[in-house]
């Protein structure tokens, strides 16, 4: 499988990405936009299958919404079959379901967002080989209809983990994945060496929760980590991790004086952690590990309206070009956590620092 990275243009594309979001806010607001054509001079549509985290889920799924809204937004589609939509997953039986749905809607291109869509991508696809599909967060290979799309997220993990490691008073912080697979494992495996890279002695104590769209879960899970000692968790693990969010909250209402933190994942979650204390508003959201999907989403796009699918091929979004990275809401890291990140940040991208895939 041929595997594209993108310089300059992607660079250029993320930071304009910055600026767009599920309001619509681009350059066309409030102007007539020509909706955009195909190769064969038809509107050009797009639709994403979910998986069952949903596309309100605050992370993965919603980011990828929020791109693909703006990529609408921007070509002057409507939401719907003739131009841009989703289709949600209520269980891991819907995919083929939804994928097969997309396709008879003649979408131009489908996103199944998430690995775990990937049996169910490989078998539609196969069948319907004049349909185009991206499978985002694995690989399929050896199908020209289908282009793959993968993150280091480990890079954007070990970031994270630097800021944990140089931020926690009890020298134990925690973990929570939706799944004990490679994909998050590369969460995991990134964190705990980026807080072993500044801060040897801290121990990282890593769970996995089983499922993605269990916020009770994940309550319950970060109940005990708090309480166990850990005073900062870094969850991957979609819905399920609003559940940390909610633990956090409620012991900072409990006791005002706790210095629990949360960081959240794929999306800026410091929305998820502000919480009234006392009458004031507080965040305990330290910081997020953002993996741009909404903007993976447009570039693919993009590059498919104008007749260059990349189809075959594996497309991957890495730190080098801010395809993963620190949220940008930073007031609750101090001066001296944020060099240190740029200082680590640097020395991944020129290759002094091999970041492992999974947890030691």
């Amino acid at each position: 499988m041929k595997k594209r990275k993108f310089g300059l243009a992607l660079s250029v594309l993320f930071a304009a990405g910055t600026f767009l979001g599920a309001c619509g806010n681009n350059e066309n607001d409030g102007e007539d936009v020509a909706p955009a054509q195909n190769g064969e001079g038809e509107v050009f549509t797009t639709a994403m299958i979910t998986d069952v985290g949903g596309v309100d889920d605050k992370s993965f799924n919603q980011s990828a919404w929020e791109g693909l809204e703006a990529f609408g937004q921007d070509n002057g589609l409507e939401k719907g079959t003739e131009g841009y939509n989703y289709i949600q997953s209520n269980s891991d039986a819907d995919y083929k379901t939804n994928l097969n749905t997309a396709v008879r809607n003649n979408f131009d291109l489908i996103y199944g967002i998430g690995y775990k869509l990937k049996p169910a991508i490989e078998e539609v696809a196969k069948q319907r080989e004049d349909s185009n599909f991206v499978i985002v967060d694995d690989v399929i290979e050896g199908m020209d209809n289908v282009a793959s799309v993968t993150f280091k997220e480990h890079e954007g993990s070990f970031l994270v983990g630097v800021a944990a490691g140089l931020s926690t008073k009890t020298n134990k912080v925690g973990f929570i994945g939706g799944t004990d697979s490679d994909l998050i494992n590369k969460f995991a495996g990134g964190f705990e060496a980026g807080v072993k890279a500044v801060n040897p002695d801290a121990e990282v104590d890593i769970q996995f929760a089983g499922a993605f769209d269990e916020a009770d879960t994940g309550q319950s899970m970060a109940a005990s980590m708090y309480q166990s000692g850990s005073d900062i968790i870094y969850h991957a693990a979609g819905g399920t991790g609003n559940g940390v969010f909610t633990e956090a909250k409620n012991r900072k209402q409990q006791d005002p004086d706790s210095e629990l933190w949360v960081i959240g994942v794929d999306r800026d979650q410091a929305a998820e952690g502000s919480v009234t204390v006392d009458g004031e508003e507080v965040n305990v959201t330290l910081t997020s590990m953002i993996k741009r999907v909404d903007t993976a989403v447009i570039d693919i796009a993009e590059r498919s309206m104008a007749g260059e699918f990349p189809g075959g091929e594996l497309v991957e979004y890495g730190l080098e070009d801010d395809g993963v990275g620190i949220a940008p809401t930073q007031e609750n890291l101090s001066e001296e956590v944020l060099t240190a990140v740029d200082e680590w940040k640097e020395k991944i991208v020129n290759g002094e620092v091999e970041v492992p895939t999974k947890p030691e």
